[in-house]
């Protein structure tokens, strides 16, 4: 009984992980901006914090291509911050997929419990500071 108790929980926490965050990506978000105002995308982000791992899809359009840039960095709205994760920047069709592993697991659970402190962004030859931006959200 107590082992199925323990997998029952496990199941649960492990869901609770895998929960995909959000973002709308924008020029006129980039800071300091903008960006590519003719630019837009999104950015799903699933943390996997018992792994180590960060897994994202990104679909931008209306920017130059392929780009040559994408991160999570951590700062609030309005405000540039530092990279915290890099992500495999969108090819030519406008989209990347993958997971980034040996990833902090004080970061991940950071991002899962203040996703908004948290944005992705995409830069390309056109804007190398960035091109588009959005925050994280649930």
């Amino acid at each position: 009984m107590l082992v199925l108790v323990l997998l029952a929980l496990g199941s649960t926490v492990v869901l609770a992980e895998g929960r995909p965050l959000s973002a709308t990506l924008t020029g006129a978000a980039e800071v300091p901006g903008p960006g590519d105002l003719d630019g837009s995308g999104t950015a799903t982000i699933t943390l996997n914090q018992g792994q180590g791992e960060v897994c994202f899809e990104i679909t931008v359009s209306g920017i130059l291509l392929p780009a040559t840039g994408a991160h999570i960095h951590a700062a609030p709205a309005g405000i540039a911050g530092p990279v915290v994760v890099p992500l495999t920047p969108p090819d030519a069709s406008g989209t990347s997929s993958g997971c980034v592993t040996g990833v902090d697991p004080d970061l991940i659970k950071a991002i899962r419990q203040n996703p908004s402190d948290y944005y992705a962004n995409v830069h390309n030859a056109d804007f190398p500071g960035g091109a588009v931006r959005g925050q994280l959200s649930k």
